[in-house]
């Protein structure tokens, strides 16, 4: 095969005497022995290129003489390492009973096989986020009968919010839990802005208890135009005007059962 190629491209070419002397120089190299014996194959680059004598490419080759090739480097991406963000279960003891075996007093009289199954040791993260929020309800309950109120509702959205923040640390591309946690997020705010309006005495207590740090809204700010302003001046005094009509309506129908109540009491009076 090595010799039909040669041959081949030198009848091709014409070049006899550059075939030849190709041959016996890469010959000796086709296979060398090592001395364990084994033969390694190497590249032959005398057969591989040969010399055209068109002048488009002898242009094409004094162009290039003059460009500097530059080997391509292979940067490695540098690995990131994650941060180990603090975990809201981690203060759970692995001792302590499941939600189920709370009650049960002869739980922790059991053998150790057993009481790892009651205990947290080998529980799942569902039950471990049971016993949380309930730990957290405890905290801000107003008393133990107390499952639906506003400090409640607050405390368990504060331990899903916490538990999808633990879960987009590790997955940030899962978009359905993050939408779940902004409307977590919302859903809070707006309990907690009715909590300050109503009961802020409680409002303080529920964020300290529960470590919410409360941020205030954004003030509505709008570009006071004269189409703006006209539209408010009109709506002010549409306003005004039906306030003033409901009055006049409220004084009337007082003024009909005054006049009603006059005149039952003169029909019961005796002549």
């Amino acid at each position: 095969m090595i010799l039909r190629r040669a041959f081949s491209s030198a009848l091709c070419l014409g070049e006899w005497s550059t075939a030849m002397s190709s041959f016996t120089r890469n010959s000796s190299v086709l296979a060398t022995k090592h001395r364990s014996g084994c033969v390694t194959a190497r590249p032959l680059s005398g057969f591989c290129h040969y010399r055209s004598n068109s002048k488009e490419e002898q242009k094409r080759e004094t162009r290039n003489k003059g460009l500097t090739v530059q080997a391509v480097r292979c940067y490695a991406r540098p690995i990131r390492k994650k941060q180990d963000y603090p975990s809201q279960l981690a203060d759970l003891p692995p001792s302590l009973l499941k939600k189920e075996y709370a009650g049960i007093q002869c739980a922790n009289q059991t053998d150790d096989l057993v009481k790892k199954l009651l205990t947290l040791e080998l529980a799942s993260h569902k039950e471990k986020l049971k016993i949380k929020t309930e730990q957290m309800i405890d905290m801000v309950r107003r008393n133990p009968n107390d499952n639906g109120s506003t400090e409640v509702q607050v405390a368990t959205l504060t331990v899903n919010i916490r538990n999808l923040q633990e879960h987009l640390q590790k997955h940030p591309k899962d978009k359905s839990n993050k939408r779940r946690m902004l409307m977590a997020i919302d859903r809070r705010k707006k309990l907690l802005k009715y909590l300050r309006r109503t009961r802020y005495d409680l409002f303080e207590n529920v964020c300290k208890q529960l470590g919410i740090t409360y941020t205030f809204p954004q003030e509505y700010y709008r570009k006071a135009t004269r189409r703006w302003a006209a539209k408010k001046a009109l709506c002010i005094k549409v306003f005004n005007e039906v306030r003033k009509q409901r009055l006049a309506e409220r004084l009337r129908q007082k003024e009909a059962e005054a006049v009603k109540q006059e005149s039952a009491a003169k029909e019961e009076s005796p002549v």
